[in-house]
């Protein structure tokens, strides 16, 4: 995996959260290789919903499919892989009946909310500071885009939201 990890962007992980995701979602996690057997990208998702305690509070989050790491080797990338994996974990989420994928995506990372954008996720909402650094310099953390996609249970797009960039929350409120 140090091809694909070795990106600054790329968050890393400890092998046991590795292997939870590998146990608990094995569908929702996919790995890419060339013709070497060198990883080239993958893919961990998982499928999960809030508490019911939270049920009736605004940043409630009923069962939806989640973009937990997305990466792909630097010289492997434009190659149509990224959007291969993202469809993937997409149809797991669809099979397991979700309402939505999320993720969360560094608002400076342009590349990849514009691959985001163009797979037909769109900003829900801005976590403010959700990353500890800003790698611009501009400040002492980053903002996170919450982007989402609506799969076909949700007909309604009850769980989308129009300028969603302009609709701020702090990081507390994604888990109190």
């Amino acid at each position: 995996m140090n091809l694909t990890n070795l990106d600054p962007l790329t968050e890393n992980y400890n092998v046991d959260f590795y292997m939870h995701y590998l146990t608990k979602w094995p569908s929702l996690f996919t790995v890419a290789e060339d013709q070497h057997g060198n990883i080239t990208g993958y893919m961990m998702g998982k499928v999960e919903e809030d508490p019911a305690w939270r049920q009736f509070t605004e940043h409630y989050l009923p069962w939806h499919g989640h973009v937990t790491a997305l990466t792909v080797a630097p010289q492997h990338r434009r190659s149509g892989l990224a959007q291969s994996l993202t469809k993937a974990l997409e149809r797991g989420c669809e099979e397991q009946k979700a309402w939505f994928v999320d993720l969360f995506v560094r608002e400076g990372n342009k590349t990849a909310v514009g691959l985001y954008q163009g797979l037909g996720y769109s900003v829900f909402r801005r976590v403010v500071d959700y990353y500890n650094d800003d790698p611009t310099g501009r400040k002492a953390g980053e903002d996170a885009f919450d982007m989402r996609k609506p799969l076909s249970r949700d007909k309604k797009l009850k769980h989308i939201r129009k300028k969603g960039e302009n609709f701020r929350v702090e990081p507390d409120d994604l888990y109190h």
